[in-house]
């Protein structure tokens, strides 16, 4: 058995390009990989007061201590997005995918020209995305008012948990649906159609693109089932209005890299869970 066991974990290090355990530190770049992992416990420590805001009636009835659950939340999450950037980085690499800041950062370099280059076009992009998700809620909200979505009195968090929240979104989902999810899509793409330097076809890319953005849509979902009735519109509804923005986030990630689609989710979040709030409160001020 522990021979067994022996090969069969060789196996492992031979299928993922390792020698030997001594190897590991070659498999991906982990100051970037630490780096990540803190943001991504920073963005999840974010988003509590939020959670908790949305979710109080709920947590009322909690059989246990909150800062017992809030304890195992904040270990699954280390654990999940431990994983996910770890084959995230891995996989990136080998379909072209990059991370051009940090991956400059980590050389010594200095980052100020890059962020420079992406971080215009990319909070007009996030803006775009959040606009758009706005007018065609809109539109769904005008064609289908009845709907449970329409219909339910939903908690309105403060505008500082609002704007806490969007490191959530601009980090952690961009790290679990792009870093993680779609290089993951591109890789196994790669597999069946690739160029002769062994990239990816342009198609292949938009494929990734758009099934990652679909996740992206029915993971919000289950946030959704807390407080309304799950229907085939609730569903599409999701699927539309996040995969719009998560077909744009990805376009972002394959052309200018991760940290963009980042800064363009992170402004997206912000229009929507921010100004779109202080816009309202102020219409109903002044009618």
């Amino acid at each position: 058995m522990l021979r067994c066991g022996v090969s069969s974990i060789g196996g492992l290090f031979s299928w993922i390009g390792l020698s030997g355990v001594s190897d590991l530190g070659k498999l991906i770049n982990w100051r970037i990989f630490w780096v990540l992992l803190g943001a991504c416990i920073f963005g999840f420590v974010c988003i509590i007061p939020y959670t908790l805001t949305m979710q109080a009636s709920l947590l009322e009835e909690l059989p246990f201590p909150l800062y017992t659950l809030l304890s195992l939340q904040i270990i699954q999450n280390i654990v999940i997005f431990a994983i996910s950037i770890f084959i995230g980085l891995r996989l990136s690499r080998k379909v072209g995918l990059s991370l051009p800041i940090l991956e400059c950062w980590s050389r010594g370099g200095r980052i100020g020209s890059i962020l420079k280059a992406i971080s215009g076009f990319s909070i007009i992009l996030g803006v775009v995305a959040a606009i758009i998700i706005i007018l065609l809620d809109l539109l769904f909200y005008f064609m289908f008012p009845n709907e449970s979505v329409y219909a339910v009195e939903l908690p309105q968090p403060p505008l500082w948990q609002g704007f806490l929240a969007s490191f959530y979104g601009g980090i952690n989902e961009e790290v679990l649906n792009r870093l993680f999810l779609m290089s993951l899509l591109l890789w196994i793409f790669s597999k069946i159609k690739k160029t002769e330097e062994g990239k990816p076809v342009g198609f292949t890319v938009w494929l990734a693109i758009i099934i990652a953005a679909i996740i992206f849509g029915l993971l919000h979902i289950p946030s959704a089932a807390v407080f309304i009735t799950i229907t085939p519109f609730v569903v599409i509804r999701s699927v539309i209005l996040n995969g719009v923005a998560g077909v744009i986030f990805g376009w972002l990630y394959w052309r200018k890299g991760l940290e963009s689609a980042m800064i363009s989710h992170f402004t997206a979040d912000i229009v929507i869970h921010g100004i779109l709030p202080l816009f309202i409160q102020s219409l109903s001020i002044y009618p």
